[in-house]
């Protein structure tokens, strides 16, 4: 995902988040339902800090910039504010302030409870504003709504400055308000404001409700808010709308297995998980797509979407499979400079707003992205020895043999067996793996890599893609082709050893640059390597020491960037911060290597960085800084939360730590030398699948020893537990 950290004003990157406030420090909240998406503060106002990113947003545009509720004119006390526990819904409890009247108090504050429930719903957000008058006397009072609509894209709200926008028509009322912009894209968008019941009064940015509550009386106002650019959006009533909300949310996951544990906190953080992920959920015509992260990503991408699927793939194969469907739909066919894109080549990011639409971003279509296209090779392989759904396989198996067509011709253009990237910083993004920021990928004097730039993670994602694009090859059918892509992966595995290890760092080096120099720096990318299986053990071993050393892991996880190093800064977005996901997949690749007791170091790390969060909510990162007494982890201030692989690193970190291998061709799960962190007494696993298979487990930690009882089995899976 795009964003870059650091520099002067004049060196900032092209699409670089502007930043004047926190979003740790205003702990706004979130809501989503399909493309569109909400960023409420504390009360469940918008706008009431206007440099903020609040708002409500639909298809990368913001339809709703500012909201707020009064009484009497003044802002109610805030009692409460939570986020329901699927995620369906924003609950704030609120109290009427003193109102002074005649040189005295009219209105003691805490007689009026206002109870406020919004949630989002099919392109609408419903809100239902109840009051209850706790007091002995009846109670006259003004409510007043204030409203606007600015209709920014996304890209505008993060700081991106525009020669010039569309037109703002005017505002039209009557039973409602309608907000209406016409785009430099020929598209009219407008924002709907229904009431219930009527406002006393209406105004274009103002709805006023003069209301009598008798002693013990409740009264609700009911407010929709329509986002319509040509989706006909459809209004129904608040209780029809909650109610088949919370349904869509329980079918998302109901197909998930369910994971219950001796530690009750540890099943709050995978509670949340699951809330979060499948809000991020979002149906396409390819299948449901995880969307990347609240509010600057709310879309899809290809690299968040794939490792996504990838973390999850044993709780819940059927993510990998909408991903898999979405990114072969949307692969590149033809050569296009301006996003990017190549024959067989996936997708970094889709965007709808105006901007995108009219070139001013290239994120549209965009596809300046040099690890997807292996990643989702890499899918295809992992979800079929997951699954055996050899029909899935077989609908994508051209778009396989494209995505791997794409490796050799255009992915390593110079012919030196390696892919590399040249970012446009033009027209996209400069560094095009994971980690994007403009000055991520550097020397170890500090110097920024000139391109071509072969990053050692994608060497071993190449590696596996090769690997798994083989087994699948003789899957369909096509040996030949499976044993020049197993041959194909073997040598690259010499060669990228000879290329990329540096003895005296103990890691692979993060890159290679333009002149095949090394750039020998410590980082979070080496660990990558283990998790797609091209680091040889000795050295597997040797990597795993060097990111448990004080200067990679704080005490919370594994930083970006060992500090030490030149660009080290615990702040920054991808120089020494602390990224969930990657942590998980540097787990993971522990614990392929037989290292569960390192494995188990960093979900420990990470559980307890989980129980200082909000929510028990893991977000996309949080800053470097070493772990110090009775205090968490500091936040980063624009992180985004939720964010989809963040929420599947537990999943990730538990199955890593217990060993699971799941076969299809095989029918069996193996626990392979499992281990579990001191937090974590005994695993309880229900509703696990294996092809037509369902099982529920227990697994029980003892001093040195993990035992496995199978509880219910239905089918013929075998499970096993393996030392």
């Amino acid at each position: 995902m795009a964003e870059a950290i650091g520099g002067s004003a004049s060196e900032l990157p092209q699409h670089y988040i502007e930043v004047e406030g926190s979003l740790v420090q205003r702990s706004l909240v979130s809501l989503k339902h399909g493309d569109a998406f909400g960023v409420f503060d504390r009360h469940g106002d918008i706008g009431f800090v206007r440099t903020e990113p609040e708002g409500l947003y639909f298809n990368d545009t913001r339809f709703l910039s500012w909201y707020g509720l009064r009484f009497e004119g003044k802002r109610p006390l805030l009692l409460g504010s939570v986020i329901l526990d699927d995620n369906a819904a924003l609950s704030v409890n609120l109290a009427n302030p003193d109102i002074h009247r005649d040189g005295g108090i009219s209105l003691p504050r805490d007689t009026i409870a206002i109870e406020r429930t919004k949630f989002l719903w099919e392109a609408v957000c419903y809100e239902r504003i109840g009051f209850h008058n706790y007091g002995d006397a009846a109670a006259r009072f003004r409510i007043e709504i204030g409203f606007n609509a600015d209709f920014h894209d996304l890209f505008e709200v993060r700081g991106t400055a525009r020669k010039q926008r569309g037109i703002a028509l005017p505002a039209l009322t009557g039973g409602s308000v309608l907000f209406r912009y016409k785009g430099l894209d020929r598209l009219e968008r407008k924002t709907e404001l229904r009431f219930s019941p009527l406002p006393s009064r209406l105004e274009c940015h103002r709805a006023v409700f003069d209301l009598e509550l008798a002693p013990n009386e409740s009264k609700s106002i009911f407010v929709s808010v329509l986002c319509d650019v040509g989706n006909g959006p459809h209004c129904v009533s608040f209780e029809r709308a909650f109610r088949t909300r919370r349904r869509a949310l329980r079918k998302k996951s109901s197909g998930t297995a369910i994971i219950e544990t001796s530690n009750d906190l540890f099943n709050e953080v995978c509670r949340r998980a699951i809330a979060d992920l499948y809000m991020l959920m979002t149906r396409t015509k390819h299948g449901v797509y995880p969307y990347a992260g609240i509010p600057w990503y709310s879309t899809a991408f290809g690299r968040d979407g794939l490792i996504t699927a990838m973390l999850v793939l044993w709780i819940d194969p059927s993510v990998a499979k909408g991903v898999l469907h979405f990114l072969a739909a949307t692969q590149a066919k033809t050569s296009d400079p301006l996003t990017e894109a190549e024959p067989g080549k996936i997708l970094h990011e889709i965007r709808n707003g105006e901007m995108a639409r009219l070139g001013e971003v290239p994120f549209g279509l965009y596809y300046g992205t040099v690890d997807a296209t292996p990643l989702f090779v890499m899918l295809a392989g992992m979800y079929f020895d997951r699954t055996g759904d050899f029909e899935t396989i077989l609908s994508i198996w051209p778009n396989i043999k494209a995505a791997l067509e794409w490796i050799d011709l255009f992915g390593d253009a110079d012919g030196d067996g390696f892919v590399e990237y040249e970012g446009r910083p033009a027209a996209g993004l400069i560094n095009q793996g994971w980690k994007d920021s403009h000055d991520s990928i550097f020397h170890a004097d500090g110097r920024l890599a000139e391109g071509p730039i072969a990053l050692c993670e994608v060497q071993a994602y190449v590696f596996s893609a090769k690997m798994h694009g083989a087994n699948l090859a003789c899957q369909m059918g096509e040996p030949e082709l499976g044993a020049k892509l197993r041959s194909q992966a073997q040598a690259l595995r010499t060669q990228f050893e000879d290329a990329f290890w540096c003895e005296d760092l103990g890691t692979y080096a993060l890159a290679l640059d333009g002149r095949k120099a090394q750039c020998r720096v410590k980082t979070s990318n080496a660990g990558h390597t283990l998790f797609a299986g091209i680091a040889a053990p000795p050295r597997a071993e040797r990597v795993a020491k060097t990111l448990l050393n004080p200067a990679s892991f704080s005490g919370w996880g594994i930083r970006t960037v060992a500090s030490g190093e030149a660009r080290f800064n615990p702040i920054s977005y991808h120089n020494g911060s602390i990224w969930p996901h990657d942590n998980a997949m540097i787990a993971a690749g522990f614990a392929r290597y037989g290292l569960r007791a390192q494995a188990s170091k960093i979900f420990s790390a990470m559980f307890e960085a989980a129980s200082y969060q909000e929510l028990l909510r893991l977000p996309e990162l949080f800053c470097g800084f070493t772990r110090r007494p009775h205090r968490g982890p500091t936040g980063y201030p624009v992180a985004c939360a939720p964010q989809a692989w963040a929420s599947a690193a537990p999943f990730a970190f538990l199955g890593g730590c217990l060993g699971m291998e799941l076969s299809h061709a095989r029918n069996e799960l193996v626990f392979r030398d499992p281990a579990m962190p001191d937090f974590l007494d005994h695993v309880v696993l229900r509703q696990l699948s294996l092809s037509k298979s369902r099982l529920d487990l227990r697994l029980h930690r003892h001093e040195h020893d993990v035992t496995l009882n199978v509880l219910k089995r239905q089918g013929n899976a075998k499970v096993m537990l393996v030392k």
